[in-house]
């Protein structure tokens, strides 16, 4: 149902000036489900020509709306029956297509929104440096028939285990993120400094979209729903920095983290250290090593990464009622090193353990459960039967 709204400007919370006109507000009377979403939600129109303006809108979940000009936690929020007071920037820019509902490829999940990357929008810097870089290194992936070599072959694999599954499954997923075990300082920081290689931003920042994703999952402050598109859910929301740093910019999810002065240091040299590690590789094998160990794998484990978040939550069965589109993914699992079983996941996030059935392979949890039969790992977090009980589907008659 559109309406027409008038907006009184004044000063925004921002402290920017605005003027007054009349505009058009859609409400859709979806209503806040998932506990934890946020419940104050910022529009963006489509039309240019016009600074932040502030605007008071029914507290009311409005999916798939692209959120501009706040990040979460900087406007306060009003009381359950009253509106919510919110910024709303109008830009030409990386507007949101509405069009009418279309189905993912062999999938139920509705696709309600589609984000308009490509025609009339603005790209940063971060966003022009985000996509070169990820051409540049799928370019260097073209080099990799001429530059085969088994020992190339085997640095490729050799990376590919201690960067995907060591540094991103175990230590920024599973031990950063979410807590689900303990290593003493030492192990915990080699385990990050392997996620470092991985080349998916410093642990803080990964962490803390992460977390962003849980209390937000498939709703419209998820900064990776399907439901936006498989392509945005994939990669695509990478290459809109503006809309992605206001879902999860705030940081205000990862305090634990933030007085850590290893992670400080990594997070203010982060691009070195990537650096660093191609220099070794080339000053080792020359060319393939770099091509192998650096631009093959890297792609590699991006895109296994980005399939959790996206074909683990497309494809795949549902065991445990998350409200959200999570599921259980066994090609995914297998690549992702048990990170596909992502339906058990997101039933129970505080869980060290993926794979919870004995056919659910799940590497991960094995160097868990090694570290923790030799004392390295301790406080193992593992699924309680009560929680299964409450989260299982009903058989139906």
């Amino acid at each position: 149902m559109a309406t027409a709204s008038r907006m009184s400007m004044g000063v925004t919370p921002c402290g920017l000036q605005s003027l007054s006109l009349t505009r058009n507000v859609r409400k859709v009377s979806a209503s806040v489900e998932r506990p934890g979403a946020c419940c104050s939600r910022c529009y963006r129109s489509v039309n240019a020509g016009s600074a932040l303006k502030r605007i008071d809108v029914p507290r009311k979940e409005l999916f798939g709306a692209s959120l501009k000009g706040l990040v979460p936690g900087n406007v306060g929020r009003a009381g359950a029956a009253g509106p919510v007071s919110c910024v709303l920037e109008e830009a030409a820019a990386e507007q949101l297509v509405e069009s009418p509902p279309t189905k993912i490829w062999l999938s139920d999940v509705v696709v309600k929104r589609r984000r308009n990357y490509f025609k009339n929008r603005q790209w940063t810097s971060k966003d022009l440096t985000y996509a070169g870089f990820m051409i540049f290194m799928h370019g260097l992936c073209l080099f990799a028939p001429a530059t085969f070599s088994w020992e190339a072959v085997g640095v490729f694999m050799g990376l590919y285990v201690i960067t995907g599954m060591l540094g991103i499954t175990l230590s920024y997923h599973r031990n950063l993120s979410h807590k689900s075990f303990k290593v003493p300082k030492w192990l915990e920081y080699t385990f990050a400094y392997c996620g470092v290689q991985a080349v998916q931003g410093d642990p803080t920042e990964w962490v803390s979209a992460h977390r962003y994703h849980h209390q937000h999952c498939d709703t419209e402050n998820d900064p990776h729903t399907p439901y936006e598109g498989f392509w945005h859910s994939h990669m695509g929301w990478l290459l809109d920095d503006a809309q992605t740093q206001e879902r999860v910019g705030a940081r205000n999810n990862v305090s634990d983290m933030e007085k850590d002065p290893f992670y400080n240091f990594i997070e203010k040299t982060y691009p070195i250290h990537p650096m660093l590690l191609a220099a070794a590789l080339y000053a080792v094998g020359g060319f393939p090593y770099i091509v192998w160990g650096m631009a093959v794998r890297t792609v590699w484990v991006y895109h296994i990464t980005w399939f959790v978040n996206s074909a683990s939550h497309v494809w795949g069965s549902q065991k445990w009622n998350t409200g959200d589109l999570s599921r259980n993914n066994w090609w995914v699992a297998l690549l992702a090193f048990g990170e596909g079983w992502h339906n058990n996941h997101h039933a129970f996030e505080y869980s060290a353990r993926h794979g919870l059935e004995w056919w659910q392979l799940d590497p991960t949890w094995w160097v868990i459960r090694g570290l923790e039969a030799v004392g390295l790992a301790t406080k193992v977090k593992l699924p309680r039967k009560d929680h299964m009980e409450k989260l299982a589907f009903k058989p139906t008659l």
